[in-house]
């Protein structure tokens, strides 16, 4: 599995268990730049720049660390015109030390790429954190190919690797809606610890919360933004770091106005795809796997009516599906041949793959829907031979990759003007020494976390987006996860046609734009 993915999502295996839930009811009052001697200038260290060639040689080791807090930055101007749209705009493109909580000290220093939209009122315009997951991924899928100013156009789905995808302009972007800021998580692009820390120090799901909170409270701080509406906005293992992260600033005093949690996974506990525990149910996948089968022609007769299809399955997983599961594991005996038919009917797989697993797990639904083919785990419309060069990997992500990192790499040279002495790196192997344990469980749960903050903050809005043919993070597991917080009416959802990058599908962009744009609006209206 590779380490430039959007979301790795290795199979996990519970551990040791660890100490409980973080303590934040001694947390310091936030001092933006604190106090010690190693602290950076409160604003970043040289003038602002048109092109900036960066000496420092960046390591995504476990072992590395910058000896001392690296702040420097490109900026350049921008005009994005899209139809009756024009918007003048501000590329940032460089590092900013996160500094901890109460004591001031360099933590490390983060790569991050800004577009602040140009004679705007900062004080009224919200500010929007992206990130991707992994962990151990750098942000260059949500960074080129979602929201921003500029997109890669790759016209998923698609079976067919390309060699380069086309850098245009980004008719759904959300820099009318909000500035946009980039940031690579430790370890990944140029992001690197400062000693006496090391990467390592930062792979664990609440060190890593904790950084991203002293970047974000650094951002705000050296910016003038402090007044500004934040919203954050995780993909993938970033949903899961959104929930740890809302909790975290909210209960610091920095507070959240908003949460975009894209293609969640917000307890590993509930996802039977990251996890080799048998008890662990598959109900929540099954509305994917309809939606898979469908697709691709193996449900018949075909739906008339896909949504409608979908919203069935939804509440034939719940209602029919998931107490019978639960009765089936652990038991001794056979599976129905009533469910085994209808479910064979419902997505289109063997009713003999039923029949010998009742709790199918993606990995065989995948291998077994279409006879000689692997579907893609990010995107299950996606099929390759098997045993072709495609299926050594995950089909969905080979076609993209190679390109996605190239462009990055070009786009930081081309149009952000920043040079480095050391490539970008799309990713690092954090997820493989990743300290998984957070409040008491082996793996981690961080819907108690969102909780948290919803009661610190009820005005705190969340939305939810999910793709139908995500068999990595799977939409209805996701509903499910959301179901525990009770209803609220700050929280929305939305689940459209498209794989775990949801973006990368032109219609579902456009869906999901418009949902977005609704969560600004509300955002801005809110008492």
């Amino acid at each position: 599995m590779t380490t430039t993915s959007a979301c790795p999502l290795p199979v996990l295996r519970p551990g040791q268990a660890m100490l409980g839930a973080l303590a934040l009811a001694g947390l310091l009052a936030l001092a933006a730049c604190g106090g010690g001697s190693a602290e950076p200038p409160a604003t970043p260290a040289g003038p602002d720049t048109a092109g900036l060639t960066d000496s420092t040689a960046y390591s995504m080791a476990a072992g590395a660390s910058l000896a001392a807090p690296v702040e420097t930055r490109a900026v350049t101007h921008h005009r994005l015109v899209l139809g009756h749209r024009t918007i003048d705009y501000t590329a940032t493109a460089g590092h900013l030390t996160a500094l901890a909580l109460g004591s001031g000290v360099p933590q490390a220093s983060f790569f991050y790429v800004a577009y602040t939209a140009d004679a705007t009122d900062a004080a009224s315009r919200p500010v929007t954190f992206f990130y991707n997951g992994g962990p151990g991924s750098a942000s260059l899928w949500l960074h080129l190919g979602s929201f921003g100013p500029k997109r890669l156009a790759t016209h998923m789905p698609s079976n067919q690797p390309a060699s380069a995808f086309a850098l245009v302009d980004n008719a759904e972007t959300l820099l009318d809606q909000s500035d946009l800021v980039f940031v690579d998580a430790v370890s990944t692009g140029q992001s690197q610890a400062i000693a006496p820390a090391t990467n390592q120090s930062f792979w664990g799901v609440d060190a890593d919360a904790r950084v991203f909170r002293d970047f974000i409270a650094r951002y705000l701080a050296v910016n003038g933004r402090n007044a500004s509406p934040r919203v954050i906005f995780g993909e993938s293992y970033g949903t899961l770091r959104s929930a740890v992260l809302a909790e975290e600033l909210e209960a610091s005093g920095i507070g959240l106005d908003g949460v975009v949690l894209l293609s969640s996974v917000l307890d590993y506990n509930s996802n039977c795809g990251v996890t080799d525990d048998a008890r662990s149910s598959c109900a929540g996948y099954l509305p994917s796997y309809a939606a898979t089968g469908s697709y691709h022609g193996r449900v018949v007769p075909p739906p008339a009516d896909v949504n409608a299809f979908v919203l069935q399955a939804m509440g034939y997983a719940d209602e029919r599906f998931a107490p019978a599961l639960a009765a089936y594991i652990g038991s001794t005996g056979a599976p129905s041949t009533t469910l085994v038919t209808e479910l064979a009917a419902l997505t289109g797989a063997p009713a003999a793959l039923w029949q010998r697993s009742l709790n199918l797990r993606p990995v065989d639904f995948r291998r077994n829907l279409l006879p000689g083919q692997l579907l893609g785990r990010y995107d299950s419309r996606i099929a390759a031979d098997a045993a072709g060069p495609l299926a050594v990997g995950d089909p969905s992500l080979a076609v993209i990759e190679a390109p996605f990192v190239r462009a990055t790499r070009e786009h930081l040279v081309q149009v952000l003007n920043y040079r480095s002495a050391a490539p970008y790196a799309s990713g690092s192997d954090a997820w493989q020494h990743w300290q998984w344990h957070h409040d008491g469980k082996d793996l981690p749960d961080a819907v108690p976390d969102l909780a948290t903050a919803m009661t610190l903050n009820p005005r705190l809005r969340v939305l939810s987006l999910n793709g139908r043919h995500d068999l990595a993070t799977p939409f209805h597991q996701t509903v499910r996860d959301l179901r525990r917080l009770g209803p609220r009416p700050t929280i929305a959802l939305q689940h459209v046609a498209g794989g775990h990058m949801t973006y990368l599908d032109d219609n579902a962009r456009v869906q999901q734009r418009a949902a977005l744009a609704d969560f600004y609006r509300r955002l801005r209206t809110s008492p």
